[in-house]
């Protein structure tokens, strides 16, 4: 007996769901890997540097005397990273800056997988060239392939709407990397476009 409901001779293939990969994680993987393989002689693939991880984080050291400042710093790098952060807090009481133990200090953010590629992507393709007088970035790593840097004010992150800005707040960001030393890590920054000094 005939279908009631024949199935269509062509039928539309199903669309993929699947997500595509941040620009730079995928850059990384056609483009980086393979020659940084090359140059460093790296005879197995998974042996090949790669970032890790990225830590940024803002030490709000002046909310001691107005708690809006860490309010607005959350909010803010919480933008920035697309990341809820959390909080730390001071391990020891230094009474000479009414600190006492236990106090909220700072935030941080750790970043991994695609949320780290779509930042670093950000930070150097965005941010880095919005800084003022930018001449290039230091090549000093901390000898066990990470590399930190500072930015001053977080008006830099296009997310930062300056209208609503109450306080300038600086950040630290640390890239981390699988290499265990300087010279590969250092490499796989520049492959992925950190601007560092000539």
């Amino acid at each position: 007996m005939a279908s009631a409901h024949p199935t269509p001779a062509n039928p539309t293939p199903a669309k993929s769901t699947a997500p595509s990969r941040p620009r730079l994680q995928e850059r990384y993987r056609t483009e980086v890997a393979p020659a940084l393989q090359a140059e460093l002689k790296i005879q197995n693939r998974n042996a090949v540097p790669r970032v890790t991880k990225i830590l940024v984080t803002m030490g709000v050291g002046k909310s001691i005397e107005n708690r809006a400042r860490m309010d607005q710093a959350a909010r803010d790098l919480a933008s920035i990273t697309g990341q809820k952060p959390i909080v730390t807090k001071a391990k020891s009481a230094i009474s000479s800056f009414r600190l006492r133990q236990g106090m909220p200090i700072g935030l941080k953010v750790t970043l991994r997988r695609e949320r780290m590629y779509e930042f670093l992507d950000r930070v150097v393709s965005i941010v880095i060239p919005r800084i003022r007088d930018f001449r290039g970035l230091s090549r000093k790593l901390d000898g066990r392939g990470n590399y930190s840097f500072g930015l001053s004010e977080q008006s830099v992150f296009p997310e930062i709407q300056l209208d609503k800005l109450e306080f300038v707040q600086g950040m630290n960001i640390t890239i981390c990397t699988n290499s265990g030393t300087d010279k590969p890590a250092e490499a796989l920054l520049e492959k992925l476009g950190m601007p560092f000094r000539r």
